[in-house]
């Protein structure tokens, strides 16, 4: 699908040398991404994380200069947030694609970050991690506090205030005639 997907009906047939070429690259994203064990199997028979290695092997077939993600580590566990992270970021400089990726868990990625942009509230924040990713700027961006904590490793942690349970006072009687209040 990667190779060919956005071509309308039945595909021409390749020459034998371009059909050649076109397989190895196919085999070649396989195995960058470390999905050969489970390259033949349906894509509904594969878990998130080997669905996410062939989802990205198929964005790389044709050599992109940017490869665009939105939230590829949602519904993935830590271990496989953490290894799917590391592939896309040894992608990145192996491969020579640039990455924009929408995540709204940024402690996976954290390391593997060059710049930054943080959108909330109508705002904007963008730059270095290092510059963008403090306390103070998160908490001014949010509107609510926003703790950045260096690990014992050096590892920057992005910790969000809890959010405050929904208050709907328009949907309960708080007058006690049995009606809601509006």
């Amino acid at each position: 699908m990667g190779r060919d997907g956005d071509r309308w009906g039945v595909s021409l047939p390749l020459p034998s040398a371009r059909r050649r070429a076109a397989r190895a690259r196919v085999d070649e994203v396989i195995e960058l991404v470390g999905a050969a064990a489970y390259a033949h199997r349906p894509i509904g028979q594969c878990s998130g994380d080997e669905q996410q290695r062939l989802l990205i092997a198929q964005a790389l077939v044709r050599r992109p200069e940017l490869l665009l993600l939105e939230e590829p580590l949602d519904s993935l566990d830590l271990p496989n947030q953490s290894a799917v992270a590391a592939l896309i970021g040894r992608i990145c400089h192996q491969e020579g694609v640039s990455v924009v990726m929408v995540a709204h868990d940024v402690n996976p990625i954290l390391h593997h970050l060059d710049r930054v942009v943080y959108l909330a509230e109508g705002g904007a924040a963008a730059g270095a991690p290092g510059e963008v990713i403090t306390s103070e700027t998160l908490t001014r961006l949010y509107g609510t506090p926003v703790e950045v904590l260096r690990a014992s490793d050096g590892r920057l942690v992005v910790v969000g205030q809890p959010e405050a349970p929904a208050v709907h006072t328009d949907r309960h009687d708080t007058t006690g005639s049995g009606h809601a209040a509006g």
